[in-house]
């Protein structure tokens, strides 16, 4: 039963450490392992091995992207351009997409929907305005303003419009005439 209970607990540290970051599980461990001066230095051979294969390849890395970077300047293409591209790609993906051709469907049928409301509002407002119009209240009101209209235009001739008042046309001389006197200049105006 030993060697069942030794398994048993060996098996959750391997899950544990499946799920982990390397690194996470290598810190989070309290002592670190007895290792012999053989394996210690084996360990450091392989951590100098690995650090220079990292750093190899991050140059090669660095020489690929100035590759890269050379390529698109002799075929002209610039961020900018990439910028466009990849905005351009990006709403094509969205109007593709399902979301937005349903909330364009929707959108659509809810300005149907709106304009068909203003339209019956319009000819209800419509409606209403020519049955006020119809109503005997404003037929009088009507024919009162003609009347009203007729007796302030004058009946002569069209020509422009003169002030007289009794048959009296007023001009200048008839004005100055009317009036107690002409002005002095000794006496102030009232």
């Amino acid at each position: 039963m030993e060697g069942e209970e030794k398994d048993f607990q060996e098996q959750p540290d391997c899950v544990a450490e499946m799920g982990e970051d390397a690194v996470t599980s290598v810190g989070a461990s309290p002592l670190p392992p007895v290792m012999t001066e053989e394996e210690r230095q084996e360990l450091q051979e392989e951590l100098a091995k690995v650090e220079d294969e990292i750093q190899t390849l991050s140059q090669v890395l660095a020489a690929k992207e100035k590759q890269l970077a050379d390529i698109k300047r002799k075929l002209g293409i610039t961020p900018l351009n990439e910028l466009k591209q990849n905005i351009t790609k990006t709403w094509q993906e969205v109007t593709t997409s399902t979301a937005y051709r349903r909330t364009s469907e929707t959108l659509s049928q809810a300005s149907l929907k709106a304009t068909a409301a203003f339209s019956n509002m319009g000819s209800a407002i419509s409606k209403k305005l020519e049955d006020v119009r119809n109503a005997p209240t404003f037929k009088s009101f009507e024919e009162k303003v003609e009347t009203l209209k007729t007796k302030i235009t004058p009946t002569g001739s069209t020509s422009a419009p003169s002030n007289q008042e009794d048959g009296v046309p007023e001009t200048t001389d008839s004005l100055i005439s009317q009036s107690e006197g002409p002005p002095t200049q000794d006496a102030p105006m009232q």
